[in-house]
């Protein structure tokens, strides 16, 4: 079974991002993973030559756990999986010292996880997790899509999914990834080609038509469409995008030589966050074909 990775701190944010987590795997018939990362304290100097006495360890380990296995059960129950008696198996938690990024990845690669989901603050800001470790830093490092979930978005039927581009060739594969993705709610695909004003159409018509043509023959999914959004800039056309598209996910290229980098420095991604109100999936540029 595929698995979607969910890291939790127990808060809101967090436990709103596991709950649209395990709605959408239901959906995509994937299991998920819970996991916390135990920080061991650090903060004092001389802190690598202290020990941590055991006893702590062991009493954060079972607190931790506990809340872990409170977080699957009541996931369990929002899931209807009580009656079946199936929970135990979609839902799977885990737990270890270190750092977040250093588990996330681990846990990817050990149990091939899709995806991971995370929380976003309703503040605006991106949701920081334990000591330092934040969302910023897995989207930067990540190999692996990041789909980050806004405080107030609750899961509901995914109808529209949007996948905002330059037109650049290696989106060709990701639109392909992001079609098995849209397939499994029968959900339209919108290719969004955002440009500032400036722009003319018939300026890269020949490049659009190309792209285009490329995309049918390699997605080879029925429902995807295409439009060109014209803004001030590329950030406005996105803030539209997201609020005025009726899009019920929307999908990013995090590339890191160009201004989509730029929009996850910390003002450009607080911007956004002030404005979405709806998943955002991230995709590493460098992200092998994925068949969700």
């Amino acid at each position: 079974m595929k698995t979607i990775l969910v890291p939790t701190d127990f808060s809101a944010a967090a436990n709103n991002a596991a709950s649209y987590a395990v709605n959408f795997a239901k959906n995509i018939r994937a299991g998920v993973t819970l996991c916390h990362v135990i920080k061991v304290p650090s903060e004092a100097p001389m802190a690598a030559q202290v020990a941590w006495p055991l006893e702590d360890y062991t009493s954060l380990k079972e607190e931790t756990d506990q809340e872990l296995n409170d977080l699957s059960a009541s996931l369990r129950h929002e899931a209807g999986f009580e009656k079946t008696g199936s929970g135990s198996e979609f839902i799977n938690t885990r737990s270890a010292t270190g750092e977040v990024m250093d588990m996330i990845r681990n846990t990817v690669e050990e149990q091939k996880c899709v995806m991971v989901v995370m929380g976003m603050s309703g503040a605006g800001a991106i949701s920081r997790f334990f000591l330092g470790s934040n969302t910023q830093e897995v989207i930067n490092k990540a190999t692996f899509p990041v789909l980050l979930i806004p405080a107030e978005a609750r899961f509901r039927p995914i109808l529209k999914i949007a996948f905002a581009t330059d037109l650049n060739s290696g989106d060709i594969e990701l639109i392909h990834s992001a079609a098995s993705l849209a397939y499994y709610f029968n959900a339209e695909l919108l290719i969004a080609h955002i440009t500032d004003d400036k722009f003319e159409d018939g300026d890269d018509k020949q490049k659009v038509d190309d792209f285009l043509k490329d995309v049918t023959c390699k997605a080879n999914y029925p429902k995807i469409y295409y439009r060109h959004i014209k803004s001030m800039d590329v950030m406005h056309g996105l803030d539209w995008l997201s609020q005025h598209g009726v899009i019920d996910m929307l999908i990013m290229v995090h590339r890191k030589v160009n201004s989509l980098e730029r929009l996850f420095s910390i003002s450009y991604t607080q911007k956004l966050s002030h404005h979405i109100n709806i998943p955002l999936l991230v995709l590493p540029e460098q992200l092998p074909p994925v068949h969700f």
